[in-house]
């Protein structure tokens, strides 16, 4: 992250000797941008070098929590490798992939395309989550709350110098699997001052402890890609003996403080709210970086041709 912000920090800092520069006719701002440009490329391509994937397999997730039998068409990194991914080359914020147990990818792409997105895997041991409210959720009304509850919270990402967030509604409608006890849904949002919305979908498996969530880090148009895997990803995590929702001790383990509905709506844990919200912003900030260089070097480029 630090060799992300340098090198948008040198492009902005060129922008003002660029007069200079067209004044004399000479190239050197521009050679400098594109050496910069080029830098990162080489140093982001050398960092994802360093990647383990796997695929075709089936992996344990936490201490015999759960197995994961990887998804057709994606492949799989774990812990360690989905830090990297998140901090050294998408620009996160260090300790944001903290409990992570991993992430997919779809298995045609670099994770440095700008096609490409991730789903982000952890667990949430915050008790057994009771799903009696499920069938009595009506969904429209939660859409409403939620959105005056981002109201609420967008006065305070201001005064935290974070950019608004707007709940335009569902990209998809929340579902919850009765039977098998997993939940997903999908949210639309747009962030001030940035082009096109930004998809924040989720899949929640529920545990006898807690629950694991399946995160997708991505662009609204991700979502038909999503979609048309959803029914391998559904089916790809399995709670092992001892952890599965049926095996819950009444009197014994911990039960969550709320049910389906906060959880859709995000009033519950760190991992939710303005927490999330900030998160859902850092995890696009490499595209941000690689912006300024573009943008800075398109300026000199611009400018030298006036010349």
């Amino acid at each position: 992250m630090k060799n992300l912000l340098y090198l948008a920090t040198c492009a902005m800092l060129l922008l003002p000797a660029s007069t200079n520069a067209q004044e004399v006719g000479s190239t050197e701002a521009v050679t400098s941008i594109d050496s910069m440009m080029l830098a990162y490329q080489r140093h982001t391509d050398s960092i994802e070098s360093t990647l383990t994937f796997l695929a075709d397999t089936t992996v344990q997730l936490g201490d015999n929590l759960a197995a994961l039998a990887i998804p057709a068409g994606y492949r799989y990194v774990n812990a360690a490798d989905a830090e990297t991914v998140l901090v050294d080359l998408w620009g996160n914020m260090p300790g944001i992939a903290d409990g992570s147990y991993g992430m997919l990818f779809p298995d045609s792409l670099s994770v440095l395309d700008d096609a490409c997105y991730g789903i982000h895997i952890y667990f949430t041991e915050d008790g057994y989550v009771d799903d009696a409210d499920a069938a009595d959720i009506d969904y429209a009304d939660l859409l409403d709350q939620m959105r005056d509850d981002m109201a609420t919270e967008n006065e305070a990402r201001a005064e935290a110098g974070y950019q608004t967030i707007e709940l335009i509604g569902w990209a998809q409608a929340p579902s919850y699997d009765a039977v098998n006890k997993r939940l997903h849904w999908a949210k639309e949002l747009y962030f001030e001052g940035e082009e096109g919305n930004t998809l924040n979908y989720n899949v929640r498996f529920l545990g006898r402890r807690g629950y694991l969530t399946m995160n997708v880090i991505g662009g609204i148009s991700d979502l038909p890609r999503v979609n048309e895997n959803l029914d391998g990803i559904l089916a790809s995590v399995a709670y092992n003996e001892g952890h599965r929702y049926a095996d819950f001790s009444p009197g014994i383990d911990e039960v969550a403080g709320y049910g389906i509905a906060a959880l859709v709506a995000g009033k519950v844990l760190a991992k939710t709210g303005l927490l999330a919200s900030i998160g859902i912003f850092l995890l696009k900030g490499w595209k941000l970086v690689m912006i300024a260089l573009v943008a800075a070097g398109a300026g000199i480029k611009k400018m030298m041709g006036k010349s």
